[in-house]
């Protein structure tokens, strides 16, 4: 398959031509404008105004360029002066304006009574909220988003850890990230990758452990596979457990047994030290050796070992003996090991949910790290390892903002008295107030809320804002659904469509959507993005910022403690050039008011404890993003980073010493070159349920569908969820194309349509489903079992069995 049959089979061409029609707008758009430096956009003589944001979908940060006539959004452009794209959108960034006009937008605060959700007004529905959370504040939960702005999330995290004095707040991006964040923390001391996107640009070989880019990041994956039609030689590793639309353009395809992906990067590092073509200057000037600690309780950053040690634990790993493991042929780990052996070839790692969901989730990004650093594969332009994310803003919101339990902003940790104290004086707020515990993650809250109170179920009240826990939780009759039984259990939820989560909610609130607020995002390469409000939200739609304002300030007229500041001031107490407060607690006034740049000036300061330092506001509305760290240099030019921990690149690297990981958990500058055995998965396939199941995403949708699935465009191209079997599997279970069929778990039972080898190829053994279908709810059958350190849940593998699916009473 070459790229052009490749754009085609994934309808970009169609979505190109629909692009100027949005809407119901009439006329393709005008060429991209040039950067606007303020609100408003710039206009044509036709009235039509554009404006940047950045995408609302992925993580891979795409810019477009929004038309807007008569108050509504009514085309899409690539912004060609964006450096992630340059122009190019994959098929669901060309149609991302429609995501605002779905008919059955929510437009009004509803109120469950009597069994039945009747709308209020939003006084009324602030109050209930807060005075639930007046009631019993210790019981009360916030689940956010990896969609969440940076503002948002840090009003959510000023307003839980600096105000209720309490850590249950935690984000969606625990089930798609975390393990990355563990993974980066306990081998360089600090989060997020080092390199960035330019390594798509130069390098000779790209490895791809368990992700499949052609669908996931399709603008990134043009970025390098592009190259190949200018002349460049870009060669292509795939390793998965499937074949993908990515694997068409692979010039090599390694097929691993699920979870065995740690025996394969063992193996590696085993053929790299037993050849003595390891990196051994690189690693004596700057690695250090670790493996996991030996107490009863784990410990992420385990403890230090000797390269001796290190040799050791990796003799069991010989080519032979991870074939017979994992599966892939010992000469192939060979051919790949000789690449990593090339000193003069640039190679860069790219992964995602494959090692993220993964119950040894922190282990094998800790070994993917390994191979890059024991190579010397690392800190140079087109090498090095690059973690990438599923969400807008799951580094920006949530892995820099700390929206996680426990977290705080700009990277500390509620567990650190330091950290403590150093937010308590950035917030303005008592010594003490920030609490040392830190609160539940995201399987524990859910699995408290959906518990009996007096059997320890003590999160009572939760608010969800910017996603749908009762779709995307694993295992969720036992998450999610019992607690829609216990009657003093209240679910608030924050969104745009009725969604399965908001069907089954005690009170709705109507929220803006993208362009209809302003907003701020970080993408996976630490680039933070920042856009304008450009149209009204329908109805009586408020923004999630302003819904935590108002309760906040609802709070502190009921006398709550923790809404006062040190001097007795409200949390979020504003001022306008006289002095005078701003009551921004109130709609009409809060939309005279940038609050976005408010808040973002007040978490400025949190960045550079540990040098994510950030610019000031003004600097991103100029700009298409800026890459973090963000350093004001001597002629008054705020300067961006590209690769960190890299001499002439990072400011912080001191001078003659051209790498320096300068927040290493050794204290010596050192990265972590990790030993990890593998192990067996919690759960795999027996006599009873002999398929492995993996779930994921698909070109046309995003996450659960909640927009995706209200783009006309992309619903008739992905109209509903499947069963991906291989045919063998298929023939031997007496099933074919568009049959029904019955997927069941352990835990739970879905039916869903047959679609053999259509898409993608698993081998025998292993059956796909996507997770985007509301009425098709795959994760009734998913694994809720979770990393030990990240605590992030494994929706990769389970073991299932397959049948043909028997209406009740019927025959076969």
């Amino acid at each position: 398959m070459d790229r052009h049959e490749f754009l085609k089979a994934s309808a970009l061409g169609a979505a190109t031509a629909a692009a100027g029609q949005l809407a119901e707008a009439q006329t393709p758009p005008p060429p991209t404008p040039p950067p606007t430096p303020a609100p408003g956009g710039t206009p044509t003589p036709s009235g039509l105004r554009w404006d940047k944001a950045p995408c609302r979908f992925c993580g891979t940060g795409c810019h477009v360029q929004v038309g807007v006539q008569n108050g509504r959004v009514v085309a899409i452009a690539g912004d060609q002066q964006a450096p992630v794209n340059r122009g190019l959108l994959c098929v669901k960034g060309y149609h991302v304006g429609l995501a605002l006009y779905g008919r059955d937008r929510l437009t009004r605060p509803l109120l469950r009574r009597n069994g039945q959700l009747v709308p209020i007004t939003w006084a009324e529905a602030v109050d209930v909220i807060a005075r639930r959370i007046h009631a019993n504040p210790s019981q009360f939960g916030m689940y956010i988003s990896g969609q969440s702005t940076i503002p948002e999330g840090f009003a959510a995290s000023t307003f839980v850890k600096a105000g209720l004095g309490s850590n249950h707040l935690d984000a969606n991006a625990r089930l798609c990230m975390a393990s990355a964040v563990t993974g980066f923390l306990s081998t360089y001391g600090v989060d997020e990758p080092a390199s960035c996107f330019d390594d798509l640009d130069h390098a000779d070989t790209i490895v791809l452990w368990g992700n499949n880019p052609a669908e996931m990041h399709p603008v990134l994956f043009s970025r390098f596979i592009d190259r190949r039609s200018r002349g460049e030689r870009v060669e292509l590793v795939d390793i998965g457990t499937r074949r993908t639309r990515t694997t068409a353009f692979a010039d090599r395809y390694l097929q691993f047994k699920p979870h065995t992906d740690l025996a394969v990067a063992n193996g590696l590092l085993n053929i790299l030290l037993e050849s003595n073509t390891w990196d051994r200057a690189f690693v004596e000037a700057h690695c250090a050796f670790r493996a996991p600690s030996e107490g009863a309780t784990p410990e992420l950053n385990g403890r230090a070992i000797s390269f001796e040690d290190f040799r050791r634990g990796l003799a069991e790993y010989t080519p032979e003996h991870v074939e017979r493991l994992s599966g892939v042929p010992a000469a192939d780990l060979r051919w790949l090991a000789s690449r990593f052996s090339d000193r003069a070839r640039k190679i860069t790692s790219l992964w995602c949910m494959g090692p993220n969901q993964h119950t040894r989730g922190t282990a094998i990004n800790q070994l993917l790290h390994a191979v890059h650093l024991f190579s010397g594969h690392w800190g140079k332009v087109g090498d090095g390892p690059q973690s990438l994310t599923g969400q807008p803003s799951a580094c920006g919101t949530v892995r820099e903002v700390g929206t996680l339990a426990h977290a705080l902003p700009g990277g500390g940790l509620v567990a650190n008295a330091e950290h403590r104290a150093a937010a308590e004086d950035h917030w303005h707020v008592p010594r003490g107030r920030i609490n040392a515990r830190p609160g539940y993650h995201t399987v524990e809250m859910f699995r408290r809320f959906s518990r009996p109170t007096d059997q320890g179920g003590d999160i009572t009240t939760l608010w969800v804002q910017v996603t749908n826990p009762a779709q995307s939780l694993p295992n969720v009759d036992q998450l999610f659904t019992p607690s829609r039984r216990l009657g003093d259990k209240f679910l608030i939820v924050s969104d745009v469509y009725p969604t399965a989560t908001t069907r089954q909610a005690d009170l709705v609130l109507p929220s803006a959507l993208w362009v209809e607020k302003n907003g701020m995002t970080g993408n996976s390469e630490r680039r933070t993005q920042q856009w304008f409000k450009m149209v009204d939200p329908p109805g009586e739609a408020r923004d999630d910022l302003w819904q935590v304002l108002a309760v906040a300030r609802r709070l502190f007229e009921l006398g709550h403690a923790g809404m006062r500041d040190r001097d007795g001031r409200w949390l979020f107490h504003q001022e306008d050039a006289n002095h005078a407060e701003v009551p921004v607690w109130d709609w009409a006034r809060y939309q005279g008011v940038n609050m976005d740049e408010r808040l973002f000036e007040r978490y400025r300061p949190f960045t550079r404890h540990k040098h994510k330092d950030l610019a000031p506001y003004g600097e991103y509305v100029r700009a298409r993003g800026l890459r973090w760290p963000v350093v004001q240099g001597p002629d008054g030019r705020w300067r961006e980073t590209r690769y960190r921990f890299v001499e002439g690149e990072d400011t912080y690297v001191a001078a003659g010493r051209g790498v320096q990981f300068y927040h290493s958990t050794s204290r010596d500058d050192r990265a972590q070159v990790w030993l990890q055995p593998y192990t067996p998965p919690p759960e795999s396939p027996d006599a009873e349920y002999p398929l492995w199941l993996c779930t994921g995403r698909v070109l046309e949708h995003w996450h659960t569908g909640t927009m995706t699935m209200r783009i006309p465009q992309l619903r008739r191209a992905m109209p509903n969820a499947y069963l991906e079997m291989n045919r063998q599997d298929a023939e031997r279970l007496g099933l074919r194309d568009g049959d029904l069929a019955t997927v069941e778990s352990r835990r739970g039972r879905v039916h869903l349509p047959v679609w053999i080898e259509g898409r993608a190829a698993p081998p025998p053994g292993t059956v796909f489903v996507p997770f985007f279908d509301e009425r098709l709810l795959i994760n009734k059958v998913t694994l809720d079992a979770h990393d030990p350190f990240s605590k992030q849940p494994d929706y990769k593998k389970c073991a299932v069995r397959v049948r043909r699916h028997t209406p009740e009473g019927g025959a076969p």
